[in-house]
Formats: C-alpha cells, sequence, structure tokens
C-alpha cells in the first residue's frame, strides 16, 4: 500500500449510543480513494494523544481513519482527568460502546472515499471492546485486538455494564480476528490468552494470535517504559499485513 505524506484532519460528530453526541477524530488519505476504513477503540487512558496519533499512522499507510471520544460522557479536558474518572466508577457499560462505535463505523461506511470495507482496532480495554464489538455485530469485515484484558472473566467480574464475558460471545465472532499479546502479561495472561485461542478453534473462528517474549502489556506504546521497539516493529507489521488481506476493495 502506497504511503500517504499528506492527509486531511478533523474532528466530527457523530450521533452515539442513545442519542448522544461525541466528537471522533478522523486523519483521511490525501486523494480520491477509494480507502479502507478503519475505526480505533481507544484504551482506557482515554481519546489520548497515542490514540489521535495512531489514526494519523493509518492514515499514512492509506487508510480512513476515525476514533471516537468514548469517554466524552465523562466531561471534557484532560484525557487523563477523565480517564481516571471512568477509571473510578468502572468504566463505560459494554452497551454504550457498542452503540457508540456502531456510530463512528456507520459514519465510515457512509463516507464515498470508503471502499465499502471497515476494520476494528483497539488496544487494552479497547482490544476487549473491539472482540465484543465484532461478536455482537455484522458490519466490520476484519478485528484487531491489543493484548485486550477482560476477554475472559470470572462470575465475580460480571455486573450490568460488563454483563458477559467476551470469551462468551465467540461463537457470534463476525469477522477474523488479529490478535497480539506479550507473554510477560499478566491481563490477559498467557493462559487466558490459551482460553481465548481454545474457545475461537472450537467454534472455527478466523483468527490468528501472535506472542511475543520480552513483551508485556502495551508494548507498542512509545511514550511509556512498558515500550518493546523490536515486538512493536514486528506487531505493526502484522497488523497492517492483516487489514491489507482482509480490507482490501
Amino acid at each position: 500500500m502506497s504511503f500517504y505524506r499528506g492527509m486531511t484532519c478533523e474532528n466530527v460528530t457523530l450521533t452515539g449510543d442513545g442519542g448522544t453526541k461525541i466528537t471522533a477524530y478522523v486523519a483521511k488519505p490525501e486523494g480520491k480513494g477509494p480507502f479502507p476504513g478503519v475505526v480505533l477503540i481507544h484504551h482506557l487512558p482515554g481519546w489520548s494523544e497515542l490514540y489521535i496519533e495512531t489514526t494519523r499512522r493509518f492514515a499514512h499507510h492509506g487508510y480512513y481513519a476515525i476514533c471516537a471520544n468514548l469517554y466524552e460522557r465523562a466531561g471534557e479536558g484532560n484525557p487523563d482527568d477523565v480517564a481516571a474518572k471512568v477509571r473510578a466508577e468502572g468504566g463505560i457499560p459494554d452497551s454504550q460502546m457498542v452503540g457508540d462505535t456502531a456510530a463512528a463505523v456507520a459514519w465510515m461506511r457512509g463516507r464515498p472515499e470508503n471502499n465499502g470495507k471497515v476494520g476494528v482496532f483497539g488496544s487494552c480495554s479497547g482490544g476487549r471492546h473491539a472482540v465484543i464489538y465484532a461478536s455482537q455485530r455484522k458490519d466490520v469485515d476484519a478485528c484487531v485486538d491489543l493484548w485486550g484484558g477482560r476477554v475472559v472473566m470470572g462470575k465475580e467480574e460480571l455486573n450490568a455494564k460488563t454483563p458477559v464475558a467476551p470469551i462468551d460471545m465467540t461463537k457470534d465472532l463476525s469477522c477474523p480476528l488479529l490478535g497480539l499479546f506479550g507473554n510477560d502479561d499478566r491481563a490477559p495472561s498467557p493462559e487466558q490468552v490459551d482460553q481465548h485461542e481454545a474457545a475461537l478453534k472450537a467454534a472455527g473462528k478466523d483468527y490468528e494470535f501472535h506472542r511475543y517474549d520480552g513483551a508485556g502489556h502495551g508494548f507498542f506504546y512509545w511514550h511509556r517504559p512498558l515500550y518493546r521497539p523490536e515486538q512493536a516493529m514486528d506487531g505493526w507489521a502484522k497488523v497492517f499485513a492483516f487489514f491489507g488481506k482482509h480490507l482490501a476493495a
């Protein structure tokens, strides 16, 4: 795929879950396209600089990308402060995330520059959310889960906001899934990744999992000590190969 030095970036307003207006950041490669679409689901640190930059990274690689602010209802201001409030409240409801993400997917599918294909991408809580979305909805063509924790959940972890463990939705997964995991991670642990993989195999799903030694949670995060350059470079190559395969027109 070509690299697009030029791109346009803007904020757009979506009608999210329950009719609530939310903001999303969009990056579009230069030119008429058509471009495959990527919907980014941000992690618990929120609608942060990392996710804004990652949205632009996808545009640089020829994808029309959008990342909605799933925490907008919690207030405006510093993303770290907003995320702290969301974390203290036990996160956002899975159903609300699905509604908001559906608005972003619909927005992307409505663009004349989109090639008719849309993938969903998330890390940490966003990886978990991506798996849920691709299991509850049929409107995405590929799903990337970066070390999503709480895919495997004990009964004691279930509540009104997270009523069903994502692993229990495996039979309904509607598209190919790519999972990237660090073997030093504890959320998800290697044992939980094994459980998720076993469920995917049992359900006959199209998936590929890659596991990295010497890497823990968040090993793509260049702004944190968690960063592992070698593993991240290989992981990004796998993300672009996967989306290149499944989102081509």
